[in-house]
């Protein structure tokens, strides 16, 4: 299960969960270490894209709880948190970052779970991208081991 911060704009308009750039991104990812579609699970913490002012805590957390029926529902082997805001909300550690959590294992609720970049952070600063891949490659390892 990929997790993610929110959809887009254009993909909360369309109602298409990942378009344009993400996609391509992770579908890049996905594609060079080896895992198809099938293997993946997209979903958000929020469920659609801000359009004004909120109260981000209170959405979130009304948002964290179809997270989590999501999480029963799917059961997944492994999990990837993408980006601060998804890995600060799932992991409930508002200091928690991306650049200091990388490259290990948590256990998040039972879950197995690690974390890498945003992919629109990689699409705006592509030195970032064998960091991006290394994390995919890290996931794509422990998911092959699981599924033997």
């Amino acid at each position: 299960m990929i997790i993610l911060d929110n959809p887009g704009a254009r993909e909360d308009r369309e109602g298409n969960s990942i378009i344009r750039g993400t996609r391509q991104t992770l579908q890049r990812a996905a594609n060079e270490v080896g895992l198809r579609k099938e293997d993946l699970y997209i979903t958000h913490i929020l469920k659609r894209k801000p359009v004004r002012a909120y109260d981000k805590e209170q959405i979130r957390q009304i948002c964290m709880r179809h997270l989590n029926e999501q999480l029963c529902a799917k059961n997944p082997k492994l999990i990837l948190c993408l980006g601060n805001i998804a890995v600060q909300f799932f992991f409930k550690r508002a200091e928690a970052e991306v650049k200091t959590m990388r490259g290990s294992w948590y256990d998040v609720e039972g879950f197995q779970t690690t974390v890498a970049y945003h992919p629109l952070a990689v699409r705006r600063r592509p030195n970032v991208w064998p960091l991006f891949l290394n994390d995919w490659l890290f996931v794509a390892a422990r998911y092959r081991r699981l599924m033997q």
